[in-house]
């Protein structure tokens, strides 16, 4: 994970030499820690108890590592039912009552997801559903929903606007900062002219009820809706970081270990989305919807779903004639631009352009129109690598990722192990 300190920087002569190096230490077991608390977690979500048994062999303290979510590798596990993973954490000692950031226990997870035998495993083993304090199913009657109401519909009245800024903006409104009840938000706001267009509001449906269903550590969290007044507004996490388009902007070219830990966190995301059988297209996946937790840059996001389709998959080889030109034109891959049938590998051609940005310092073809590079990559051609970052193992990935043939791609699992490696 990017720490603010470029790896090629050394310390100066001298006791603060002496100063500098103790606190590149310091970065480097912090960098190291960020990166073992990603690994458990993600293993813990492919349901592979071996490499998490490995690891906690390793460093036992991970059995408690914590996301940004404040979610642990047992909430992983319970919410996706893996029993032997969840039997290796309680073996070595994972706490059953943990809290995530919404206040949810493992138990609530399984609960949740009606994962009965994980339920059974975790209660065998103290689990509560809410807190140490009991279970947060009520003793006193419950009053029935409101008709037709979600429990993730907002009243506007909650959202306050009036320290609110502009940090996005789109064909179909703006996106600002704003809060609610005293969180900071990120607001999507569809423009009163469109509020009546019915693609407008059918596509603005599509994405609430595609992010509702996501829940994912390098996804951003979806909050709630106003989908029964106008303005219609979608709410999301806000993350104080910005994005990676202006990162790069201001950073330029990355050190080979910090495209790395930027990659893995995106390929997880992607990896989650691609994941059968409802497969999630994101076809739009650009450094702009990149999104940093924070300005020291430990942990990115893949946001914005506006233009993804949920797919449901027969199997893992089907191909979807889809509309053509969807997306943003820099980073489209060739059959997206000729309006040819494609597949999720699209999201991985886009993947290549964004690791290939991240290097260079530039984006591909920057020389040209957006449109213009795109027909131009449509041809054929593909960017030139300059960059002494670009390792021969980044290189090949970098191509294997942009092949013409789709099927010739890599998946984002396998682009994992790749980058796991190095």
């Amino acid at each position: 994970m990017n720490s603010g300190t470029s790896d090629g920087e050394l310390a100066a002569p001298g006791s603060s030499g002496r100063l500098s190096s103790t606190s590149s230490a310091d970065k480097k077991k912090e960098k190291a820690r960020v990166s073992r608390t990603s690994m458990i977690l993600w293993h813990a979500h492919q349901n592979d108890a071996g490499a998490v048994r490995k690891l906690l062999e390793e460093d036992r303290a991970l059995v408690n590592a914590r996301d940004y979510d404040s979610r642990t590798p047992l909430h992983v596990a319970s919410l996706h039912g893996w029993i032997d993973v969840a039997k290796c954490l309680l073996e070595y000692g994972a706490d059953v009552n943990a809290q995530d950031r919404w206040k949810n226990t493992p138990l609530a997870d399984a609960e949740g997801a009606k994962k009965h035998n994980m339920i059974e495993l975790l209660k065998s083993n103290g689990g509560l559903s809410y807190g140490q304090s009991g279970s947060h199913f009520e003793p006193k009657p419950v009053l029935p929903p409101l008709p037709n109401k979600c429990d993730w519909e907002v009243d506007p009245s909650e959202l306050d606007f009036s320290s609110s800024n502009i940090i996005g903006k789109g064909s179909f409104g703006e996106i600002l900062k704003a809060s609610w009840r005293g969180t900071p938000v990120a607001v999507k706001r569809i423009l009163p002219s469109l509020s009546d267009d019915r693609l407008v509001i059918q596509d603005f449906r599509h994405e609430v009820n595609l992010l509702v269903k996501l829940r994912h550590p390098n996804i951003v969290q979806f909050l709630g809706a106003v989908t029964d007044k106008k303005p219609l507004m979608l709410i999301t996490e806000y993350l104080k970081g910005g994005d990676l388009h202006q990162y790069l902007k201001e950073k330029g070219s990355l050190s080979a270990s910090t495209a790395v830990s930027f990659a893995l966190d995106i390929a997880r995301g992607m990896a989650y989305l691609h994941n059968e059988p409802n497969v999630i297209i994101h076809r739009d996946l650009k450094p702009r919807n990149v999104l940093l937790v924070n300005s020291s840059a430990d942990h990115l996001k893949v946001g914005d779903f506006g233009l993804s389709k949920l797919i449901k998959v027969q199997n893992c080889h089907d191909v979807y004639k889809m509309t053509g030109e969807t997306g943003s034109y820099r980073y489209m891959a060739p059959e997206v631009f000729k309006h040819r049938k494609y597949d999720k590998k699209v999201d991985v051609f886009s993947f290549a352009m964004i690791l290939y940005e991240m290097l260079e310092g530039e984006p591909p073809f920057s020389n040209y129109e957006p449109y213009e590079a795109a027909k131009y990559v449509a041809a054929g051609h593909r960017p030139s690598f300059r960059s002494k970052s670009y390792l021969p193992e980044l290189r090949d990935l970098t191509d294997n990722c942009w092949a013409a043939d789709m099927n010739q791609r890599p998946s984002f699992l396998d682009i994992l192990k790749r980058l796991e490696k190095m």
